[in-house]
């Protein structure tokens, strides 16, 4: 049993490039509320964030960029040849991430969690789980990897790959493998397969993807799942004039890192965000909106049901990267809460790294603090 006895707890692990987060991200579309516990370990250590002083102190404000923030590849490469630097910085890490999970669990209403963490058997975290889910890639599959989604040269992303604890180890502790080696259909087949045979029923959260509500007569919000994913392929297509030629492929990798919230009017698709919530923010990256539904409702409609879904996810901001031809419409975004941003303007290292991460070239960023409370204040 799990540190959380209301909960069904999963950690999921798995070597560089084996995909645990698109994974983790379909375990998500099921009912599992997901923790990234890499993405919180460095968030720890932002400035203003309880860890900051304990590493500064500890290495010296020599790793520091010129804003003050802690320069993590400074950092990195101090700790990774040097296993007692290493371990003094987990000393400070470890225990922060655990107190964050432990509230983010707490707090969320949904029954099945799902932490990923690249280190989850050589920490404690482990043992706070009710199941181990291993994600397992051939080497190849890996560089291939990591030289398309990273950049890395070939070398770099063998010595990568080569420098980490062997995979076999995570595979011996493993209550369920997930192999993802093939194609997203099949990745997708593997976790639902998976999850059907082992997540117990008394606490299986209701699959997202069946949400849907009426906002007017003849117009309804659903999120979308796999079933939908020719249909929202074939709108992308059209709304972008053949610009974007999607394919039901093209979406069903796409669930492997987010959402759709789609918008529907007399059974067709009317309007469509794509959405993802990482790192306590959620980041809307899609809008399009057809022609039979004025702007303005069809804004309102997909961004309340986007808004819900987050707060339940405890989100502390949402990120909006929209099209000038969305943008424009500043009355409709400001009657929502919403206000243009530069990256430099957000008050948040890690909002303002969210932005970086995921904002595409050409859009224009709107904000909204959605809470007021952060995991990760000083303590």
């Amino acid at each position: 049993m799990s540190a959380w006895p209301d909960k069904y707890v999963i950690g999921l692990t798995g070597n560089i490039a084996t995909g645990k987060s698109v994974v983790r991200k379909m375990m998500e579309h099921l009912g599992a509320y997901g923790i990234d516990a890499d993405t919180l370990s460095h968030r720890t250590i932002m400035k203003a964030a309880p860890g900051y002083e304990q590493v500064v102190d500890l290495f010296g404000k020599w790793i520091l960029t010129p804003d003050g923030q802690i320069d993590r590849k400074k950092l990195s490469r101090l700790v990774f040849p040097n296993p007692e630097a290493m371990a003094s910085l987990e000393k400070i890490i470890h225990p922060l991430v655990r107190q964050a999970i432990d509230i983010l669990i707490r707090h969320t209403t949904h029954r099945v969690i799902v932490i990923e963490a690249i280190k989850l058997l050589e920490s404690d975290l482990h043992t706070l789980c009710d199941a181990i889910w291993v994600t397992d890639a051939s080497p190849e599959i890996q560089i291939a990897r990591l030289i398309q989604r990273r950049g890395m040269t070939e070398d770099m992303a063998r010595s990568r790959v080569l420098a980490q604890e062997p995979q076999e180890a995570k595979l011996e502790a493993a209550d369920i493998v997930i192999h993802n080696s093939d194609s997203f259909e099949q990745t997708w087949e593997e976790v639902i397969a998976a999850w059907q045979q082992s997540v117990p029923v008394l606490v299986v959260s209701k699959p997202v993807k069946h949400v849907e509500h009426v906002f007017v007569k003849e117009l309804t919000v659903q999120r979308a799942g796999p079933a939908e994913a020719e249909e929202i392929a074939e709108f992308i297509t059209r709304m972008s004039e053949g610009e974007r030629l999607m394919t039901r492929t093209d979406v069903m990798a796409a669930f492997g890192e987010k959402a759709f919230m789609l918008l529907k009017a007399g059974g067709d698709i009317a309007g469509l965000m794509g959405w993802q919530v990482e790192n306590l923010v959620v980041r809307v990256d899609d809008v399009l909106i057809g022609d039979k539904v004025p702007i303005a409702d069809a804004v309102r409609a997909m961004i309340e049901e986007v808004e819900v879904a987050s707060k339940d996810l405890l989100c502390e901001a949402a990120l909006l990267f929209l099209s000038p031809d969305v943008a424009r419409h500043t009355d409709v975004w400001q009657e929502l809460g919403y206000s243009a941003r530069t990256v430099k303007a957000l008050s948040v290292r890690a909002w303002q790294e969210a932005a970086m991460e995921s904002m595409p070239p050409g859009t224009v960023l709107y904000f909204k603090q959605m809470r007021e409370d952060r995991v990760l204040r000083p303590v």
